[in-house]
Protein backbone atom coordinates (compact mmCIF):
# COMPACT_ATOMS: atom_id res chain seq x y z
CA UNK A 1 0.00 0.00 0.00
CA UNK A 2 2.55 2.46 0.83
CA UNK A 3 4.27 2.20 -3.03
CA UNK A 4 1.01 2.91 -4.19
CA UNK A 5 0.39 6.19 -1.96
CA UNK A 6 4.48 7.30 -2.32
CA UNK A 7 3.90 8.81 -6.01
CA UNK A 8 1.11 10.21 -5.31
CA UNK A 9 1.84 11.95 -2.50
CA UNK A 10 5.09 13.20 -4.18
CA UNK A 11 3.03 14.35 -7.48
CA UNK A 12 1.02 16.60 -4.41
CA UNK A 13 3.57 18.23 -3.24
CA UNK A 14 5.48 18.93 -6.84
CA UNK A 15 1.99 20.40 -7.57
CA UNK A 16 2.13 22.71 -5.06
CA UNK A 17 4.09 25.62 -5.85
CA UNK A 18 2.40 25.84 -9.24
CA UNK A 19 -0.66 25.92 -7.93
CA UNK A 20 0.25 28.14 -5.49
CA UNK A 21 1.29 30.97 -8.21
CA UNK A 22 -2.14 31.86 -8.96
CA UNK A 23 -3.39 32.20 -5.86
CA UNK A 24 -4.56 35.70 -6.79
CA UNK A 25 -6.01 36.34 -10.28
CA UNK A 26 -6.60 40.03 -11.12
CA UNK A 27 -8.38 41.52 -14.52
CA UNK A 28 -6.79 45.09 -14.86
CA UNK A 29 -9.45 47.49 -16.37
CA UNK A 30 -6.72 48.23 -19.08
CA UNK A 31 -3.56 45.83 -19.54
CA UNK A 32 -0.09 46.53 -17.40
CA UNK A 33 2.37 48.23 -19.36
CA UNK A 34 5.18 45.61 -17.24
CA UNK A 35 4.84 41.86 -17.64
CA UNK A 36 5.99 41.60 -13.55
CA UNK A 37 4.99 43.63 -10.91
CA UNK A 38 6.29 43.74 -7.44
CA UNK A 39 3.82 45.04 -4.69
CA UNK A 40 5.76 44.76 -1.05
CA UNK A 41 7.45 41.15 -1.51
CA UNK A 42 4.71 39.87 -4.02
CA UNK A 43 5.57 39.31 -7.93
CA UNK A 44 2.54 39.77 -9.67
CA UNK A 45 3.15 37.98 -13.41
CA UNK A 46 0.90 39.65 -15.89
CA UNK A 47 -0.45 38.53 -19.95
CA UNK A 48 -3.05 38.50 -22.00
CA UNK A 49 -4.73 41.08 -19.75
CA UNK A 50 -4.47 39.32 -16.50
CA UNK A 51 -1.78 39.62 -13.61
CA UNK A 52 -1.41 36.62 -10.81
CA UNK A 53 0.51 35.95 -7.45
CA UNK A 54 1.07 33.64 -5.33
CA UNK A 55 -0.47 33.73 -1.58
CA UNK A 56 1.25 35.82 0.63
CA UNK A 57 0.64 36.99 4.29
CA UNK A 58 -1.79 39.98 3.92
CA UNK A 59 -5.76 39.84 3.56
CA UNK A 60 -6.64 39.59 0.01
CA UNK A 61 -8.25 43.10 0.53
CA UNK A 62 -5.11 44.86 0.77
CA UNK A 63 -3.68 42.50 -1.92
CA UNK A 64 -6.46 44.22 -4.04
CA UNK A 65 -5.71 47.51 -2.68
CA UNK A 66 -1.77 46.81 -3.44
CA UNK A 67 -2.27 45.84 -6.95
CA UNK A 68 -4.65 48.76 -8.48
CA UNK A 69 -2.06 51.10 -6.64
CA UNK A 70 0.16 50.21 -9.40
CA UNK A 71 -2.54 48.77 -12.35
CA UNK A 72 -5.46 50.58 -11.75
CA UNK A 73 -8.95 49.47 -11.15
CA UNK A 74 -9.44 46.19 -11.87
CA UNK A 75 -12.71 44.43 -13.08
CA UNK A 76 -11.84 41.67 -11.55
CA UNK A 77 -9.87 40.25 -8.42
CA UNK A 78 -10.40 37.09 -6.69
CA UNK A 79 -8.69 35.09 -3.99
CA UNK A 80 -8.47 31.58 -3.92
CA UNK A 81 -10.70 31.25 -7.14
CA UNK A 82 -13.40 33.26 -5.04
CA UNK A 83 -14.07 36.44 -6.83
CA UNK A 84 -14.54 39.41 -5.06
CA UNK A 85 -18.27 40.57 -4.96
CA UNK A 86 -19.04 43.85 -6.48
CA UNK A 87 -18.96 45.63 -3.07
CA UNK A 88 -15.56 44.72 -2.11
CA UNK A 89 -14.37 45.61 -6.04
CA UNK A 90 -16.20 48.78 -5.32
CA UNK A 91 -13.64 49.10 -2.04
CA UNK A 92 -10.59 47.95 -3.98
CA UNK A 93 -10.59 50.24 -6.68
CA UNK A 94 -11.05 53.35 -4.41
CA UNK A 95 -7.21 52.55 -3.52
CA UNK A 96 -6.60 53.07 -7.42
CA UNK A 97 -4.31 56.03 -8.41
CA UNK A 98 -6.17 58.89 -10.04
Amino acid sequence: MLRLLAPLALSLVAASPAMAEGYYSAVPATAPAKASIVTRSTVWKCADGACTAAKAGSRDAIMCELLVREVGPVSRFAAAGTDFDAAALEKCNARAKG
